[in-house]
């Protein structure tokens, strides 16, 4: 939908216009021109995949000055930070409405500078709804079954995942699972988030972090799960800056648990 929004000049500014748009947005140009017809259809495909659901649907009254505030007949608020207010129905499913920002920006995600000692350096920024999909759909990969369920007319986005045991405080979460979630060398990268791994989606390295305490629950079977993490990905443009990270991120793809130096023939010394 992205790359036919492009071709009329929609929605160019923000994704949150692509999110939001209804099946007759672009209805009287449809009959304009094809690229508008091909937009218009795209959209309605888009709707098929991610639906628009009402504050209601879940108790909430839309109309208050904040919808939030109080429990619902089938929600009752659990927790939530500066992304998300999290709630659980009796059934114990933990539902997520991810916050829009005044301007648009949801989510968050990680830029890249270069520190004068030649450090990557990933810094948290907001946002917006493409990177908030694909920051969930790692989630569910590597961590907590999760499922985007719609994004409402204000442009709330709605997520479900399994309910876990929450961990005491300051517990040690080292223990997530290594082989898809890689811990970085300190050498390579610092960031201004916890636990700052290397995950692969699809195949492509991306940077995931802020998998402290409060992020990590117990599942049914005792076993860590991250809930909420910051990622980004980790580009080729981004990695072939540092040659010696981009080694090494190539080694872990094949072996999760690769040294930081490449292993050397002593018969070629």
């Amino acid at each position: 939908m992205g790359a036919k929004a492009a071709q009329c000049a929609f929605g160019t500014r923000q994704d949150r216009a692509l999110v939001l748009a209804q099946g007759d947005e672009v209805g009287l140009l449809e009959l304009a021109e094809p690229r508008w017809a091909e937009l218009g259809a795209a959209i309605r495909a888009f709707r098929r995949t991610l639906p628009l659901v009402r504050l209601e649907d879940f108790g909430f009254d839309s109309e208050a000055d904040d919808p939030f505030e109080s429990n619902t007949a089938r929600l009752h608020r659990i927790g939530g930070g500066v992304e998300a207010l999290a709630f659980a129905d009796a059934r114990q499913s933990v539902y997520k409405f991810f916050l829009f920002r005044e301007g648009g920006d949801v989510g968050a995600t990680f830029a890249f500078a270069r520190g004068a000692d030649g450090l990557l350096l990933a810094t948290a920024v907001p946002g917006g709804y493409r990177r908030l999909f694909e920051k969930l759909r790692l989630t569910h990969i590597v961590g907590m079954p999760t499922e985007i369920i719609g994004v409402t007319h204000e442009g709330v986005l709605v997520a479900k995942q399994t309910c876990g045991k929450l961990l005491p405080e300051k517990h040690d979460v080292s223990g997530l699972d290594p082989d898809r979630l890689i811990p970085i060398p300190s050498r390579f990268l610092r960031a201004d988030r916890d636990h700052p791994r290397l995950a692969f989606l699809d195949g492509e390295p991306w940077l995931v972090a802020d998998t402290h305490d409060r992020n990590v629950v117990r599942d049914e079977r005792g076993a860590l799960r991250v809930i909420d993490l910051v990622a980004a990905p980790l580009g080729a443009d981004l990695l072939d800056r540092t040659p010696l990270f981009r080694d090494w991120v190539g080694r872990a793809r094949l072996d999760p648990r690769a040294e930081v130096l490449a292993p050397v023939n002593d018969d070629e010394l």
